[in-house]
């Protein structure tokens, strides 16, 4: 067994997070869409979920990105990333330390962290648990509100220290700039060296979640 990133992270360029669906009620079709679109990560992120609900919505999210070979993502939480087997666990900077959550989830699953400022890149970076690590928010989200955006300049930060093109290394995971991030500003975070994104309101307001996937995923790859 080895605790390094699936290495589909390596190769990963758009990563979605999104809420389950239930106001709209189209959860599977959605699933199928932005993954056959493009998505190469999705993560659940709906707050307030209790743990047999969201293992439940989980279960279709997994089942989802096994047919198209893609990597599922748990928001927070080891123990729910352990029971649903997903590859991949997401903390924010105010949930468990990445070595405890390491302990819970055991060798091979993929640790991202977020991250806001220049320290907290660097922290990322020594981490030897650290398999990617998101950057931002590059503009103001309600997504997350009252967090304040450190913008552009820590894309580019991150680009100095970590050059995305680069490929994976012990001492460079993979990184995404997040926050604020749509097809009309995506060609500002790609001239700011990333090459990687996470985005929400881009593909889970659009009318057609499919086509906006695609579109946001061949400015990445073009």
């Amino acid at each position: 067994m080895s605790d390094r990133p699936d290495p589909r992270i390596r190769d990963a360029r758009l990563y979605l997070c999104t809420d389950a669906r239930e106001a709209r009620g189209d959860l599977p079709d959605f699933l199928d869409a932005v993954l056959a679109g493009g998505v190469d990560v999705i993560q659940l992120r709906q707050k307030g979920l209790e743990a047999r609900r969201e293992l439940a919505r989980l279960e279709q999210f997994a089942a989802a990105c096994a047919r198209h070979g893609k990597l599922l993502a748990v928001n927070d939480r080891a123990d729910i990333a352990l029971a649903a087997g997903a590859p991949v666990l997401h903390l924010g900077q105010d949930d468990l330390p990445a070595a405890l959550a390491r302990r819970i989830v055991g060798p091979r699953v993929t640790i991202g962290r977020s991250t806001h400022s220049e320290a907290q890149v660097d922290a990322a970076l020594a981490d030897p648990q650290t398999g990617y690590f998101c950057v931002g928010p590059c503009w103001p989200t309600p997504t997350k509100p009252g967090r304040p955006a450190p913008g552009l300049s820590l894309v580019q930060y991150a680009a100095k220290v970590a050059p995305p093109d680069a490929g994976f290394s012990d001492a460079a995971p993979p990184w995404f700039a997040i926050g604020g991030i749509d097809l009309s500003t995506i060609d500002q975070v790609v001239a700011a060296g990333a090459r990687r994104v996470v985005v929400v309101r881009a593909i889970t307001e659009a009318a057609d979640p499919g086509a906006a996937a695609a579109a946001l995923a061949a400015r990445l790859r073009g």
